[in-house]
């Protein structure tokens, strides 16, 4: 249970046993600051004990059929159901995620299981017509789509859950086996999924937990020849580095972004503020696609400012595990530190804080920023904490030029009642998914996800997911 977590040492997870390392490092709350647990710190050769054991079970995975592994994400489903409170405090206790949003994330999780599991019933090909071709006839032949083998997952601390389910789901739909590197911060809840796997009957070695530093483990698992899928969530810097590493790989990175919204003239502002304010602020602003840039029409610009900082205001900030929370610790006091300088920086080029820009103990204030420099790191960075910007435009084409200006491009938003804008806007913003009347930091859970430039290569979602973690394979027959 987790009032005792801090007495307990948390093991590696190899081969469907709990194996204890040579050495361990504590683990503190990021909103307390208090130890929560001991965490196993892999050194290379236990890495290299998670990865044999994955590759022992590769030929189980790879011949069992797509009614079983359907079968066991069932089970899983069945069992975070039932365990669903306790799942949501440990994503509150390890990441100080606010207990309401720590709840939605468990939900999102299963909901990414069941897709999961259907995905695995539907994996297929397709037919060639052969005599398309001259030299063609009298040939049949038909794809089909085979397991990679051993996947390494290497997961960000944002959604320790859900971002999980994102790479283990499809990787066990599609008969592939991992080893799985979770965030240093947030090893608690993918311990847990392993006990969950396996009471799922799950065979074992097809999951192993590898904590430890990303240094260590991460660069073990990117080089060993018997790994052959690689998916990444993480920063653009650590996600060039693995591709550049990776050979041949398979290769998913989902990388950063400034997630920019457009809001145009003629849009009814009191039906979107509660819903850009949450795009904001929900999990302190770490959140992939959580919306850092807000471009508005001059003609609406004051009325947005007004209501978008009284509506932040209304914000509660404090424990994570109270209901009633909707703001608290960021994941470290030194990601309190930089986004304070960040703020501090755009006002010496001229900004203006409309509201927060001060830290109450690990927690920063929702902050909004106004008349934001582009070239000021809380608009060309990603700034992975509680700040927005909103400046000022005279048209959705220069918003949509502010919007491109960027390194990133994972998600946009826009707000606007004229169709025609709205298509074009779509066509003309450079990123991996255009939200048309919503904040650009919507997601569910089976839709291709995934960016352009530096936010990265591949798409997950379980179908698109799948289809990166196994191989086409041509069968042709001549009659």
């Amino acid at each position: 249970m987790i009032e005792r977590l801090k007495t307990l040492k948390k093991h590696l997870f190899i081969n469907g046993e709990w194996v204890e390392a040579k050495q361990y490092q504590p683990l503190y709350s990021p909103y307390s600051g208090e130890q929560i647990a001991e965490i196993a710190f892999a050194d290379e050769s236990e890495v290299e004990m998670a990865i044999q054991a994955a590759e022992q079970a590769r030929p189980i995975m790879a011949k069992m059929p797509a009614h079983q592994r359907a079968t066991i994400l069932e089970n899983l489903v069945k069992l975070m159901e039932e365990n669903a409170d306790e799942c949501a405090r440990l994503i509150a206790l390890e990441a100080a995620k606010p207990w309401t949003t720590a709840k939605g994330e468990v939900a999102r999780t299963i909901m990414t299981y069941k897709f999961a599991a259907e995905e695995a019933r539907r994996i297929h090909g397709e037919t060639i017509p052969m005599d398309a071709a001259p030299g063609g006839e009298d040939r049949i032949a038909f794809t089909i789509r085979q397991p990679l083998g051993v996947v390494a997952a290497i997961t960000p601390f944002n959604f320790p859950m859900n971002l999980v389910a994102h790479k283990v789901g499809p990787a066990i739909a599609a008969g592939n086996t991992i080893v799985l590197k979770p965030a240093t911060q947030t090893p608690l809840t993918s311990l847990y999924l392993a006990e969950l796997l396996q009471k799922a009957g799950l065979p074992n070695g097809v999951i192993n937990v590898v904590t430890g530093s990303g240094s260590t483990v991460g660069e073990k698992l990117i080089q060993d020849q018997r790994v052959k899928v690689i998916t990444f969530t993480g920063s653009p810097a650590v996600g060039i580095g693995i591709r550049n590493k990776a050979g041949l790989k398979k290769v998913t990175l989902e990388l950063g972004s400034n997630a920019a919204l457009i809001v145009d003239q003629g849009t009814d502002l009191n039906s979107i503020i509660a819903r850009a304010v949450t795009g904001a602020f929900a999990f302190a602003g770490q959140v992939c696609i959580s919306l850092q840039r807000v471009y508005v029409h001059e003609a609406l610009y004051e009325s947005f400012v007004e209501k978008f900082v009284a509506q932040t205001k209304t914000l509660r900030l404090g424990n994570p595990l109270d209901p009633e929370t909707d703001v608290s610790a960021l994941i470290s006091p030194k990601d309190v530190e930089r986004s304070l300088q960040w703020i501090e920086e755009a006002k010496q080029a001229g900004a203006t804080i409309a509201t927060g820009g001060a830290a109450e103990g690990n927690i920063l204030q929702p902050t909004v920023l106004l008349n934001v420099d582009p070239k000021a790191k809380v608009s060309c960075q990603e700034v992975f904490a509680p700040i927005v910007l909103i400046n000022k435009v005279s048209s959705v084409q220069e918003a949509i030029e502010y919007v491109n200006d960027s390194r990133f491009g994972l998600q946009a938003g826009i707000y606007t009642p004229n169709i025609t804008t709205a298509i074009q806007a779509a066509e003309a913003l450079e990123v991996g998914g255009v939200m048309i009347n919503d904040i650009p930091t919507f997601r569910v859970d089976h839709m291709p996800y995934g960016g352009v430039k530096e936010s990265g290569i591949g798409r997950e979602g379980l179908k698109y997911a799948v289809e990166e973690m196994t191989e086409m394979k041509l069968v042709c027959i001549k009659k």
